[in-house]
């Protein structure tokens, strides 16, 4: 979808990109082609085709500045699958309080390998790990994980793309949280991890702090499920809004 994306030019639309769409113009390559063959008003073709000749270029550099300062966040779904080798799920517990400092795991999942974060043993190398990927994965996170993290890693820039599938699912009709959208499409938890809720996990939390060494295994499974079933999730949306949009 992404080589089917025109927004990020400049003066383009959402109308003009349809209008584009409707002359023949399904990619990239189809302008790049034949670019005095489209038009839309306002956009010169010359500085369409040179955008578009760019996009190309950086895309093969893995700009993913590039794309995230151009392309609204509510469409940023559209970098996957080509962004997918760059690309992570992530998910945060918290000890229930608004600080930064109430982190107390970050889970990240690149598509084959999930690695936990936790207080007081590696969240300080977070940052670095983080710097690896162009596009971050959340459910909510745009409205609780991202905001919480900023407040931990002041000196971040998190200039990553953010795909967040929580307003991505509502577009599609799917409401309410992670766990019923889950629950919606079939997708099944860990009998150990079935029923579980973030207050549980603020609650394994503390039982961790005062010595259960159980609860923080039974944590980290929980937070594992959480991230690695929104690349089920991401697929779902993806070929869903893609649909939705091509067809708008």
């Amino acid at each position: 979808m992404l080589r089917s994306t025109f927004i990020h030019v400049p003066g383009v639309k959402p109308e003009g990109e349809r209008s584009l769409w409707r002359q023949g113009a399904a990619t990239w390559y189809d302008l790049a082609a034949e670019p005095n063959k489209y038009s839309i008003e306002g956009v010169q073709s010359a500085s369409l085709a040179r955008v578009i000749k760019n996009s190309e270029k950086r895309l093969d550099d893995r700009d993913y500045r590039y794309f995230g300062k151009r392309i609204p966040q509510r469409e940023h779904w559209r970098v996957f699958p080509e962004w997918e080798d760059r690309l992570m799920y992530l998910d945060i517990e918290t000890d229930g309080g608004w600080a930064g400092s109430s982190i107390t795991m970050i889970g990240c999942y690149n598509g084959s390998e999930y690695r936990a974060f936790i207080k007081g043993k590696d969240l300080d190398a977070f940052p670095n790990y983080l710097e690896r990927f162009g596009t971050i994965v959340t459910f909510y996170g745009a409205g609780f994980d991202v905001p919480m993290l900023k407040r931990l890693y002041f000196t971040l820039p998190f200039d990553q793309m953010h795909i967040d599938l929580c307003p991505a699912m509502r577009r599609l009709g799917y409401r309410g949280g992670l766990k019923k959208i889950e629950r919606a499409l079939g997708i099944a938890r860990d009998s150990d991890t079935d029923g579980l809720t973030g207050r549980d996990a603020i609650t394994l939390w503390r039982h961790y702090a005062r010595g259960d060494k159980r609860a923080l295994d039974l944590l980290v499974k929980y937070n594992a499920e959480d991230v690695v079933n929104l690349k089920t999730l991401m697929k779902f949306a993806y070929a869903g809004l893609k649909q939705a949009t091509l067809l708008h």
